[in-house]
């Protein structure tokens, strides 16, 4: 018998396994597709190498403006792809390494749940005095709307060898706004279609309105607050047609309406875990209600995020070898959206926070103060939301390469740090970064490159 049986070798099961190993204990890692899962295959590396493509071809498009005589001459996706597939083979063969090079037992197989402590694959049954689900999600439809042809989800997409002259985006979260942005650098005439009153709904209101300014400023049309009704295909393009009567032409549809969990035929519901629309239920530390099964990632209700599952796998093969880790914090996970503006956040919202906290304060400081910003030539904002006098307890960025800066941020949330503790750091110049200093500064009341 293992210590950890492990059914999936994404995010939270790769590191949940790689964990355990370094602590002793005996793993098993089963896998149907490829390690890496769908963030290295076909999510999170696949999508920013993409993104890294859009944003050189706008750099030769705007070079003009910076003195350098350069032009945008059209998109080879056959290259674009091989070095897509370059940075993914790469990073796929240093995670096999890394798993080999561990105490791990690796099987390739769809595995079943057949008893509370056993997984059947391929016949073979591995037993362990724990499991962990760690199967992770799919890219999700709408009912009656099926995924084929012009008509396609991300995974489609990102294997597309051409340039469409006109996309239909149905969804405006992150898979949305990233695949338009990429389209749009490309050169396609994007239009997004959300359901919800704003783009990237789930951000403060602040960032939604200026992630909306920009978006039209890039030529990138989108309609808020209505809903889709269907979708007819052809030889040449597709209709879409909104609840409004509203109808829509493009070449393709790529339906961005967010992941599915992975848990359907599997054995779970079977053996007695606890499911709720197809997520499995955890407490805080990650137990289901069977005892000695675990779940992490995507499958498990909450931000689906590669580096939640990550740091999910960790804590559940640290919590199995009895070192009692600390439970992970949701408000106190990171989200970045690459697309360009980039949105970086962390903690609650300031309608979230007002809600929770009763009188709050927040600040805004514009980029426009900050040099690297203004050589980039960028523009955005960096939003703060704290407690009337006490702690920062929400960070809103808005702006290109703001991601670079969540890393100080979630420090920031996740330390409970007051204005007065971030404004006596010494940040560098000239960075984005400092512009993180510059909010403090005046969230603190000693605003220097700002209004106050």
């Amino acid at each position: 018998m293992h210590d950890i049986v492990i059914l999936g070798g994404g995010s939270g099961g790769y590191a949940c396994a790689l964990r355990a190993s370094q602590l002793g204990l005996s793993v098993v890692l089963i896998e149907q597709d490829k390690l890496g899962g769908t963030c290295l295959h076909r999510g999170c590396i696949p999508t920013k190498a993409l993104l890294h493509a859009a944003e050189v071809a706008d750099t030769a498009r705007d070079g003009e403006h910076f003195g350098v005589h350069s032009t945008f001459n059209g998109i080879d996706m056959t290259k674009v792809n091989s070095y897509k597939d370059g940075v993914i083979g790469r990073l796929y063969k240093g995670l096999q390494g890394l798993v080999k090079s561990r105490d791990i037992t690796y099987v390739e197989g769809t595995g079943h749940l057949v008893a509370p402590n056993v997984i059947e694959v391929n016949g073979q049954r591995y037993e362990g005095k724990n499991i962990v689900l760690a199967t992770g999600s799919y890219a999700r439809s709408l009912p009656g709307l099926e995924i084929s042809g012009r008509i396609m989800t991300s995974d489609q997409a990102l294997t597309m060898d051409y340039v469409p002259q006109s996309v239909i985006i149905l969804g405006g979260g992150v898979i949305g706004v990233e695949f338009a942005s990429v389209w749009s650098s490309f050169g396609v005439d994007v239009t997004i279609v959300e359901g919800l009153p704003t783009l990237v709904p789930a951000e403060d209101s602040a960032v939604s309105k200026a992630m909306e300014r920009a978006y039209r400023k890039r030529g990138i049309k989108f309609s808020t607050g209505v809903r889709f009704q269907g979708a007819q295909q052809d030889d040449s393009g597709v209709n879409v047609t909104l609840e409004s009567g509203e109808t829509l032409r493009a070449d393709l549809l790529l339906v961005a309406v967010g992941r599915g969990a992975r848990t359907d035929g599997l054995g779970f519901a079977e053996q007695g875990v606890a499911i709720d629309r197809g997520f499995v239920l955890t407490n805080d530390r990650l137990a289901t209600n069977v005892p000695g099964i675990f779940a992490v990632g995507d499958i498990v209700p909450g931000l689906q995020l590669a580096h939640r599952g990550f740091q999910q796998g960790i804590f559940v093969a640290e919590e199995i070898a009895g070192l009692n880790p600390l439970t992970i914090d949701e408000t106190g996970i990171p989200r970045v959206t690459y697309s360009e503006p980039e949105i970086a956040s962390i903690g609650y919202t300031e309608i979230q926070a007002k809600e929770l906290f009763g009188e709050i304060e927040s600040y805004e400081y514009n980029l426009g103060g900050n040099g690297k910003s203004q050589i980039l030539g960028s523009t955005g904002f960096i939003k703060l939301v704290r407690k009337k006098d006490g702690p920062v307890v929400g960070v809103h960025m808005i702006g290109s390469r703001v991601g670079e800066l969540i890393g100080e941020a979630q420090l920031i949330y996740n330390w409970e740090a007051d204005a007065q503790d971030v404004a006596r750091l010494v940040h560098a110049h000239p960075t984005i970064n400092e512009a993180m200093g510059e909010a403090h500064l005046a969230l603190a009341g000693k605003p220097l490159h700002a209004h106050a």
